[in-house]
């Protein structure tokens, strides 16, 4: 009888350890599912949560309207000579709305631009580094004319320096 106590004592221990086993496989198999879901739902969530920023950016960046002034004939500041530019400016405004607005200031706007281009000396316009500065300069005394941010860039569609 004793035999049989002991042959029942190993028979269930031998159970007992795959059921322990099972349950923590179990239990493990639960976890990943649960980590994969979470991973997967943040993944497809967040997009979708952050989707109302992208439409503001959109309607932030709708599309400017170009207003074009008239070329600008002026002597350089230089030292060496007379020396003369012609330039072409078109302005990028933020809105269409802004369209009357720059024409009523027109001469504000050319009067800013003039004595810019005339405070310029041919050597410090010449590198491409120097139209750019000019295009920023452009940019910030627009703005200062017609209102913050209402310009969003500066393009000069025609250079000529003689």
């Amino acid at each position: 009888m004793a035999d049989k106590d002991a042959e029942q004592d190993k028979d269930g221990a031998e159970e007992a350890a795959p059921k322990k086993s099972n349950k923590k496989m179990l239990l493990i198999i639960i976890i990943a599912v649960v980590a994969v879901a979470l991973a997967a739902g943040g993944f497809f969530l967040v997009p979708k949560l952050l989707g109302g920023k992208e439409k503001k950016q959109e309607i932030k960046s709708e599309e400017g309207a170009m207003f074009s002034l008239e070329p600008f004939v002026v002597n350089l500041n230089d030292p060496g000579g007379p020396k003369f530019l012609k330039v072409s400016i078109q302005l990028e405004l933020a809105g269409p709305t802004l369209m009357e607005k720059a024409k009523q200031k027109s001469p504000q706007l050319r009067d800013a631009i003039i004595t810019l281009l005339t405070s310029k000396s041919s050597e410090s316009l010449f590198p491409p580094e120097g139209k750019l500065q000019l295009k920023d300069e452009i940019n910030a005394r627009m703005n200062q004319v017609l209102g913050a941010n209402t310009v969003k860039n500066v393009y000069l569609t025609d250079f000529v320096m003689q």
